[in-house]
């Protein structure tokens, strides 16, 4: 699995993601890349409490996730995200766990719980030698 960080211009960096490029600008005109990082894990857990939804047939009307982040005041570095599954008026009461469970099979979270290790290299560009 790939991607490339491509630099357009300013304070942009794209994400190219197979066919998708994916903006983010520190400047106000796309989201930053933090944003994208935190709306990851509310959208992974969306997916996986709308599938739970759809493959019961339970409407999905006023379905809402809200995503609270508990901030370390001294790192800034989050040490707690909370998400709230608003559920639809009619959701039956005995799938609330169920749907909890659904959430938290989201592959966003697992990989907090197991972390990939980061390697960083610094390539400079390959000289090609003509051949005759």
């Amino acid at each position: 699995m790939n991607l490339k960080v491509k630099f357009p211009g300013g304070l942009r960096v794209d994400a190219e993601y197979g066919p998708f490029t994916i903006p983010t600008n520190q400047d106000g005109s796309a989201p930053p890349p933090f944003a994208l990082f935190l709306a990851s894990i509310g959208t992974c857990a969306g997916i996986y409490v709308l599938s739970f939804c759809m493959q019961r047939g339970i409407s999905t009307e006023g379905l809402e996730i809200t995503q609270d982040m508990d901030i370390n005041p001294f790192t800034s570095i989050i040490k707690k995200v909370t998400l709230d599954i608003h559920l639809p008026k009619d959701f039956p009461e005995k799938y609330k766990d169920a749907v909890i469970r659904a959430a938290d099979q989201c592959a966003v979270k697992k990989h907090f719980e197991e972390p990939p290790e980061f390697e960083i290299n610094a390539l400079l560009p390959v000289e090609v030698n003509a051949v005759t």
